[in-house]
């Protein structure tokens, strides 16, 4: 714990400096920051030496929590190595050997990989690998795209021009490429006014009809598979994910599988696509691609991508695109490290009875007057709040009802953030049943005690 003083003067500097993002400055300022010094495992210290557990993985990348020993070490031991050093033309041993990992580990048929730092760019990658692959094939009019409604794949131009969520997306329109929307298979808030008990995947012969009246203009289709994470934690009903890679193959679209949240073990598998047995034509990783220790992303296309970008020299046929920390050795390290937990500490095995216990523990949040929908995936959940629960009625931005109940949490030693009015459950995969309990009580009580402060019945 650090002196008073030093308290009082980092929150005045945080204030006077910092913007954070997705954040309400004017709101932001009035609150007391919260300052985290340390972590340890699933927790999470402040400059008051307050501990609170880790719910959201520190943005949904934390796996293994924090200060992990064998990923400190990896780090430590490539820094006493070399920090960095770029991958346009020379090569380094941490990037050789993750490569070949994680071709080990993809589904079957993704072959190359190509490095970049964060979850945007590995989708900005593979939007240029998609279109330019194209170019290459002869198919000069496929520069088109199609997403989901809802979806989210980064906040850089082109990820945003794929992008579904109206708030975050709308206010730069002017710069995006064209990109159509098929609905989202939101079924607690279904576009198209289906129930999910016999609804057939009606959303899918939306996304037909899209892809029979574009397909030659259309380069490829991307999505989050299973799960759709800050559009609300949008749980995908069985069948849709391979109903969608039959309808890419169909019409010669390229699917492009965005499993920066959803890969690394956070659905009970590997990847998410593993669930339904796809193999797309690229894949983009990040987030828990090392643990959540440093910046790394990853995107893994097949030797069809790839050896469309092989000529000779004067061809131009050369992807055009890098970054400065492509593949860099410190990151690459942790991640090596990371995947090596999974297998020393059978990660995945060991979900299994977490996953079903959260699932059994989420029930008793279905009783509760305010909560509209309670979904999960494996060690994903998300309760939605509404003001009423018959009509689905969304609370107005105005109540802030997401932020209250986080809040309220922060009290009692739990760290969440909310979705707009949807709590967002993903804690680290080390998570012990003891400790999912004490989270789900946590936000149970918060969820009582900010509808209660407001007026509005409990049960």
């Amino acid at each position: 714990m650090i002196h008073k003083t030093y308290q009082e003067q980092l929150q005045t500097w945080d204030k006077q400096y910092l913007w954070h993002p997705f954040t309400q400055m004017q709101d932001y300022v009035k609150e007391k920051p919260l300052i985290i010094e340390e972590g340890s495992g699933i927790f999470l210290k402040d400059v008051n030496g307050k501990e609170y557990i880790d719910g959201v993985s520190s943005m949904w990348c934390n796996l293994h929590g924090h200060r992990k020993q064998e990923i400190d070490d990896a780090i430590k031991r490539q820094l006493d190595k070399v920090a960095h050093t770029t991958l346009l033309g020379p090569s380094n041993i941490p990037a050789i050997e993750l490569a070949r990992k994680l071709v080990e580990i993809a589904p079957k048929g993704l072959q190359k990989v190509f490095y970049s730092d964060n979850g945007s760019t590995a989708n900005e990658v593979a939007l240029k690998m998609a279109l330019q692959y194209w170019q290459h094939k002869g198919f000069k009019d496929k520069t088109q795209f199609v997403a989901l409604q809802y979806g989210y794949h980064g906040d850089t131009i082109g990820t945003m021009s794929v992008g579904g969520i109206e708030i975050f997306h709308g206010a730069f329109r002017p710069l995006y490429f064209k990109t159509h929307l098929a609905p989202s298979p939101y079924c607690y808030r279904c576009p198209l006014s289906k129930q999910r008990e016999n609804c057939s995947l009606a959303c899918l012969e939306k996304l037909e009809d899209i892809l029979k009246k574009n397909a030659d203009g259309i380069a490829a289709m991307i999505m989050e598979p299973l799960v759709q994470g800050a559009g609300g934690m949008i749980i995908h009903p069985s069948g849709y994910l391979s109903g969608v890679h039959a309808l890419c193959k169909k019409y010669n679209v390229l699917l492009i599988l965005d499993e920066v949240l959803t890969g690394f073990g956070r659905t009970g598998r590997m990847f998410a696509c593993l669930h339904e047995n796809i193999v797309p034509d690229i894949m983009s990783l990040s987030k828990g691609i090392n643990g959540g220790y440093m910046p790394l992303a990853a995107t893994l296309a097949t030797d069809e991508i790839y050896n469309a970008f092989l000529g000779k020299y004067a061809e131009l046929k050369t992807f055009f695109h890098g970054h400065t920390y492509t593949g860099n050795p410190l990151g690459c390290a942790a991640a090596l490290a990371s995947l090596e937990l999974f297998e020393k500490e059978h990660i995945l095995e060991a979900l299994k009875p977490k996953i079903n216990h959260l699932k059994t523990r989420l029930k008793s949040f279905e009783s509760l007057e305010h909560v509209g929908d309670v979904r999960q995936c494996g060690l994903i959940a998300a309760i939605e709040l509404v003001k009423d629960k018959t009509t689905k009625e969304p609370y107005p931005w105005e109540e802030r009802m997401g932020i209250q109940v986080c809040l309220e949490a922060r009290k009692h030693g739990l760290l969440i953030r909310p979705l707009g009015h949807i709590i967002v459950i993903m804690p680290p995969l080390i998570i012990k049943t003891h400790e999912i309990d004490r989270l789900l009580d946590i936000i149970h009580e918060s969820i009582q005690i900010v509808a209660s402060s407001k007026g509005h019945r409990i049960f």
